[in-house]
């Protein structure tokens, strides 16, 4: 969490903002993400607003189809808005969260084996589920991986498939990170069940490394084989989500300086103040 900067929206919608969520470069980020809280004061929600350089019509038809989902481990979304006036924008329930490029920076380094373990579960578990809904994430990353007290959740929703449509290189684009992209989504292939396993295999070796393409001998032994199968450059060859369930399951262990740094961002919010009334609206 930082404070927000100059050319950041004061307000979203009926919402005032308080901080940006993401202290890390802007192009490993999918979307620009806010902490706002309602004018009454009393409520406080996690606003998704699109880059700059994505389209803002195709962004919102993912915020939409995320609203219409039910998949648990994928970040709800409670409410879309935006006009012709302002860019599309979106809101979901806001809980201590980090994303996990920031967990690592708090933790000093790679996150422990036990932690990687549950975050596999975890994200396996909710792949499944979607996959078994006929829908594809299309949008893992480590900066899509929010870690919070109570598990994971998957924001980016659409990311791939709001970045250009089908057909259209993706390699490159700005806010798909390219080791967390699947081959056959960079050439502009149409986003699929094994292009979030590649991304799995690309968030796990980032949280036990710190960089989401290691050399095998970098990986710890529990995640060799796993991990080297989701990052086959052949669809075909990767593995179904429901088979790497088989991670070690159960509450996932965060670490202290990870779970102080979700309570000092709790804290900091507390003491927030509403800033004072502006017209400046999502730019």
């Amino acid at each position: 969490m930082e404070a927000l900067r100059h050319d950041d929206p004061v307000r979203v919608g009926a919402y005032v903002a308080l901080a940006r969520l993401d202290d890390e470069p802007e192009h490993t980020v999918a979307e620009r993400r806010f902490i706002v809280r309602g004018a009454d004061g009393d409520r406080t929600f996690l606003a998704r607003l699109p880059r700059a350089d994505t389209d803002p019509t195709r962004w919102a038809v993912e915020a939409e189809g995320a609203r219409r989902l039910s998949v648990p481990g994928f970040l709800p979304v409670g409410e879309v808005g935006g006009g012709a006036a302002e860019l599309p924008w979106c809101t979901a329930p806001y809980v201590p969260a980090l994303p996990l490029p920031a967990a690592l920076r708090a933790h000093g380094g790679p996150l422990p084996g036990p932690v990687v373990r549950a975050l596999g579960a975890a994200l396996a578990r909710t792949l499944a589920t979607a996959h078994a809904q006929g829908v594809a994430h299309a949008g893992l990353s480590p900066a899509a991986v929010l870690l919070t007290t109570d598990g994971p959740r998957l924001s980016c929703f659409g990311a791939v498939r709001a970045a250009a449509p089908d057909g259209v290189r993706r390699s490159g684009l700005p806010g798909l990170d390219s080791g967390s992209l699947a081959p056959e989504q960079a050439a502009g292939g149409s986003p699929a069940a094994p292009g979030d396993v590649y991304a799995l295999g690309a968030v796990l070796a980032y949280a036990a490394t710190g960089h989401t393409v290691p050399e095998r001998d970098e990986l710890p032994d529990f995640l060799r084989e796993p991990v080297t199968a989701c990052l086959s450059r052949d669809p075909a060859r990767r593995p179904q989500a429901h088979r790497l369930v088989a991670f070690e399951d159960g509450p996932m262990p965060l670490p202290a300086p990870v779970v102080v740094a979700l309570a000092r961002q709790s804290a900091g919010l507390l003491a927030a103040e509403l800033p004072l009334p502006a017209d400046r609206t999502a730019p």
